[in-house]
């Protein structure tokens, strides 16, 4: 049975996350987490240079002249919700490629945290990829509307907050996908455990979204944040 309170409560959401970091450099998990290390930090390093200038252009832009004395307070906006949404397009990315990494990363973290090597369920190959075809779709389909609200004259200013929220949530649904196909829950029961855990959830994909914009650790985030929420699964629910 799942514990609800505790799965909502952000702080033992922020939590696991950082018991994810403590754990990078177990000897068990180290192997796992280097090579998707060398594959974030090809990643990000282009999405840096690429964000720097592209986000420039966009404020140019985007803010009209006669709010151009508001600059000061639009350009750090706008270069955070830029930096989201790029960083949360690339993570999706880095995520397809290191998935095989990441699923070993959640089942060896099971086996440390129980101290038993468990048997990962085998689900049929059909129904894992039409469920990551769902949740690409499911992530696709509201993304659309909120990349409308920045052509917005004036609603544009809400929309960085709304793409945090949504990122937030898509960045928990893609991590917690690892622990929870291995636990055999497919994307239907993913989507409902996810929805009853809704504060955890923007909570610890909130924390990951936030570390994927610092230099380095974005480099280590996807690893700590897959231990992370193999780590959440595990306390507040007793699966087998």
């Amino acid at each position: 049975m799942i514990n609800f309170k505790q799965s909502n409560n952000p702080v033992f959401a922020v939590s696991c996350l950082l018991q994810g970091f403590k754990l990078l450099t177990h000897k068990e998990l180290r192997h796992y987490v280097l090579i998707p290390l060398l594959i974030n930090a090809v990643i990000y390093s282009g999405v840096f240079i690429l964000g720097y200038y592209t986000a420039t252009n966009l404020i140019h832009g985007l803010i009209p002249e006669w709010l151009s004395w508001l600059s000061w307070i639009l350009w750090p906006l706008f270069y955070i919700s830029y930096f989201v949404v790029a960083f949360f397009t690339f993570s999706l990315l880095a995520n397809l490629i290191g998935s095989p990494y990441y699923s070993r990363i959640a089942s060896k973290t099971q086996q440390i945290l129980t101290g038993v090597v468990e048997k990962e369920i085998e689900q049929a190959w059909d129904k894992v990829f039409i469920g990551e075809l769902k949740r690409i779709a499911y992530l696709l389909l509201r993304s659309i509307p909120l990349l409308i609200l920045f052509m917005i004259p004036v609603v544009n200013l809400l929309a960085p907050i709304l793409w945090a929220i949504f990122a937030s949530w898509g960045i928990a649904m893609e991590f917690m996908a690892y622990p929870l196909e291995n636990k055999g829950m497919l994307f239907p029961e993913q989507k409902q455990f996810m929805r009853k855990s809704g504060i955890g959830m923007l909570s610890f994909g909130g924390s990951i979204g936030f570390g994927m914009t610092l230099p380095i650790i974005n480099l280590v985030i996807a690893q700590a944040a897959v231990i992370g929420s193999t780590i959440y699964v595990h306390q507040v629910s007793n699966l087998k």
